[in-house]
């Protein structure tokens, strides 16, 4: 059986964060449970697909998945164990946001075979989470913190962002010192970026935009320079309390980095459950609903590449050989020591990685890789 990894998707919320451009969306009580049965259905529509995988991680995101009632949350697990063969071992996590948690709801999941959590924080500031729209106080979130460590829940990981509307890299260093002291297994540190159609967005403009608007009466968005500097604050504060950056944007302590997420930069199998989620299944992509399009060999390579250079360890020479039948050097020789000279990646053994300068412009060194 093939190794296969689910992503189910909730597309509720309390609110529409500032910053969000996720399907997602206030819905009320009726339509969440119409909703689940649907999501239900779906997953037992899915035998005959089934036969041939095992599931080695289950991610429930959102939206917000814990704004369903603990049941609910029940039944889709139900579903899906009907279904699908998971391994006794598999990471199963669900994201929760502090206001939405209850004990129940937390013993709920822990019944149902959950066994990870990722919780919502994104600001130690009160005063940065009422500026993202976010519902919960930093009080909130050490209280869902709290009660998720008394229900036995061993593998948390938090959610932040930085270069957030009026944050200081001093305010940053203070919401990353305050949930380090927490000691959760893993810490995910995204830096904002201004979506389309998002409130921020109106106020804002685009950040690729050469005539991105400062917000007048709003505050300021860190400058660049500044937002590069809190990016390596992140990493030298986080490594002070033991954590390893195993991937651009995620820092684990040995042993938990996220297999979920793991998968997807390794080009795992991926089913896709849910209003929006895509799938990556025998060299198709499709978002549900929609005509699965067949991946080219040159496509397959380029997310090789960009997807492989995400993660800090870097892509292996050798697996690229073994999965497209021709040597890396034969296909990107000529980028890679472009790179290289650049001081932008290096090589280390089988590997080839970004270095922290070519971190900073991955963006850059990505689209370099593209063949077509």
């Amino acid at each position: 059986m093939k190794p296969l990894e689910i992503y189910i998707h909730i597309p509720f919320c309390a609110k529409k964060c500032n910053y969000c451009d996720f399907l997602s969306g206030p819905a009320p009580k009726e339509e969440r449970r119409a909703y689940v049965e649907s999501l239900c259905r779906r997953i037992r529509s899915c035998g005959n697909l089934a036969k041939a995988y095992r599931v080695i991680s289950i991610f429930v995101g959102g939206g917000t998945p814990s704004i369903l009632e603990g049941e609910q949350m029940g039944q889709i697990f139900a579903a899906a164990r009907q279904v699908f063969f998971i391994d006794e071992n598999a990471e199963i996590t669900v994201e929760v946001n502090p206001g939405t948690v209850t004990e129940e709801k937390l013993k709920m999941y822990r019944e149902t075979g959950v066994n990870r959590l990722s919780i919502g924080l994104q600001s130690a500031s009160d005063e940065e989470l009422k500026i993202l729209g976010r519902i919960h106080s930093f009080r909130d979130f050490l209280e869902t913190y709290r009660m998720a460590r008394e229900e036995g829940f061993g593998n948390i990981n938090v959610d932040l962002i930085s270069a957030v509307p009026g944050q200081t890299r001093e305010s940053w260093a203070q919401t990353l010192e305050r949930t380090a002291a927490l000691g959760p297994e893993h810490i995910s540190a995204y830096s904002l970026i201004i979506e389309e159609g998002t409130p921020f967005y109106e106020i804002y403009g685009s950040e690729n935009s050469g005539s991105r608007k400062k917000g007048e009466g709003n505050p300021p968005l860190p400058d660049e320079d500044e937002e590069r500097q809190m990016y390596q604050d992140t990493k030298d504060i986080l490594s002070q309390h033991g954590y390893e950056r195993y991937e651009i944007s995620n820092y684990a302590r040995k042993g938990y980095e996220c297999r979920h997420n793991l998968g997807y930069w390794n080009r795992t199998e991926y089913l896709g459950i849910g209003t929006g989620a895509s799938s990556f299944m025998e060299h198709k992509r499709w978002v549900q609903d929609e005509k699965p399009h067949e991946l080219s060999m040159s496509e397959e390579m380029e997310e090789y590449m960009f997807l492989g250079l995400r993660k800090t360890k870097g892509v292996s020479a050798k697996r690229f050989e073994e999965e497209f039948t021709a040597p890396i050097e034969e296909i990107y020789g000529a980028v890679i020591n472009d790179m290289i000279s650049k001081g932008l990646m290096m090589r280390n053994g089988d590997f080839i990685m970004l270095t922290d300068r070519g971190t900073d412009v991955s963006n850059y060194v990505m689209s370099m890789f593209l063949l077509d």
